[in-house]
């Protein structure tokens, strides 16, 4: 038999692990700024951002993408190490 949660145990539970991990003392931290700043910000999802330490106009999916092409090119350049080297000890069992 499986336990059955009802929605608000669900809420709960849920709260319990925002409240464990920090996130709302970091959610209520920025909000706090947020409300005492002087000048509002025109973005807030920015400001928030800024606040919690994300980096700002960074493009992640580029990142990405060149982290994918960097590892490819990180495989290809290892198999071609191993190459030369097999090449040199085998040039130098020869001589």
């Amino acid at each position: 038999m499986s336990s059955y949660q009802t929605p608000e145990s669900k809420k709960e539970e849920f709260r319990k692990y925002l409240e464990k991990s920090g996130a709302i003392d970091a959610l209520t931290k920025v909000l706090v700024g947020l409300y005492e700043e002087p000048d509002k910000p025109e973005n807030t999802v920015e400001y928030i951002k800024r606040f919690m330490g994300a980096p700002i106009g960074v493009d992640v999916e580029a990142i990405q993408l060149q982290n994918e092409e960097l590892k490819e090119e990180n495989e290809r350049l290892k198999l071609q190490l191993k190459n030369m080297s097999e090449k040199v000890s085998y040039q130098e069992s020869e001589s």
